[in-house]
């Protein structure tokens, strides 16, 4: 038999010692390999190309229902997720080519308010599938073509009755009687108080978005042009009185009329540069402009220049008409102003709690 000779102790340690060097030198090359490669990838331009992401884009389904019925009148389906109101009410007309966007109204519950154009369908959606009630708005109207109509009605009105024309007036009496000057003053005023109302319009009032209903337009100008039509026919009439107190009277009215008139413009326009500047977060500030004062008193100072003017007109011209639109003026306004003076507390509370809404000092 052949036994295993054990290796001397120097040849074992010699053998432990190559063995111990080869480990060495094998962790030696790879640490050198590594720094390599990190050198080379630093110094260089190589760069792992980037994953492909694949998205998955979620559609809406919107189904609209009748709010009388609650029939089903159409779904619309594949509606992105960045669509707004006014994508589904287009993509609705398509369906229904008899309703145009401009008079469909969209509503989550069946009283609750309508959805404005720019809601976005995912800030609606509570699952894949949104269910919106339709209300037929009727006929309708831009809010320039609105007031550009209710405003140029009482201009052209005005002047017919100024030239007294023959249909309106006897051609004798009118040539008869003397005009005093308060009439030529009044038409003056009258047209200056449309013709600034037109042009804010045009230039600088901006609008919300959406329409109105044909309906509030007819309303409003029946409204204005017929007692457009009371007014100048009494002022222009050849039998016509001046004021009681003559030319002091007429005076006075007239200054304040204009200052009025100067204020409300001044006030029109601060509130457009604050619009368009994008400063919606903070309650309109007075300016240097003496006329912008009035924001100090009142959260509403146009709709109390606007007051000012056809009460002005009323002591100018001292004829009942007048004085009967300028009561119904000032309720309407003051409603308006009520209204707006509420969204302004909720908004503004610190700046508006001590202000009124329309009438200074009356809190």
């Amino acid at each position: 038999m052949h036994r295993r000779q054990k290796k001397s102790a120097p040849e074992h340690r010699s053998d432990l010692a190559a063995d111990g060097g080869a480990l060495s030198m094998s962790r030696n090359d790879s640490r050198s390999f590594f720094n390599f490669s990190q050198l080379v990838l630093s110094a260089g331009q190589i760069k792992p190309s980037p994953a492909l992401k694949h998205s998955k884009i979620t559609y809406f389904e919107v189904e609209i229902l009748d709010v009388q019925n609650k029939k089903q009148i159409c779904i619309v389906d594949k509606v992105p997720p960045a669509s707004t109101l006014l994508d589904v009410k287009h993509k609705f007309h398509k369906a229904c080519p008899q309703w145009y966007p401009s008079r469909v109204g969209l509503q989550l519950e069946r009283n609750g308010p309508f959805l404005k154009d720019s809601v976005s369908i995912q800030s609606l959606a509570i699952s894949s599938i949104i269910t919106l009630y339709f209300t037929d708005l009727g006929q309708q109207v831009g809010w320039t073509t609105f007031f550009l109509t209710e405003y140029t009605g009482p201009l052209l009105i005005y002047l017919l009755f100024y030239i007294r024309l023959s249909t309106i007036y006897d051609q004798v009496e009118s040539r008869k009687n003397f005009r005093h000057p308060v009439v030529h003053l009044a038409c003056f005023c009258h047209c200056l108080h449309y013709i600034r109302h037109l042009l804010e319009t045009l230039f600088i009032h901006k609008f919300s978005e959406g329409h109105t209903p044909l309906k509030n337009m007819i309303k409003g100008c029946a409204f204005y042009w017929g007692f457009t039509s009371w007014i100048a026919y009494y002022i222009n009439h050849p039998w016509y009185t001046p004021p009681s107190f003559g030319h002091r009277q007429v005076s006075y009215a007239v200054l304040a009329f204009l200052m009025c008139e100067a204020g409300n413009h001044f006030i029109n326009v601060t509130l457009a540069h604050q619009t368009n500047s994008g400063n919606k977060n903070c309650f309109p500030s007075p300016t240097y402009n003496p006329f912008t004062w009035l924001f100090l008193l009142v959260s509403c100072p146009n709709y109390t220049y606007e007051a000012g003017s056809w009460i002005s007109f009323t002591v100018m011209t001292q004829t009942l008409p007048v004085g009967i639109f300028a009561f119904l003026m000032v309720i309407q306004m003051s409603l308006w102003a009520q209204k707006k003076h509420k969204l302004y507390l909720k908004r503004f509370y610190p700046e508006v709690r001590r202000k009124a809404a329309m009438i200074p000092i009356i809190f």
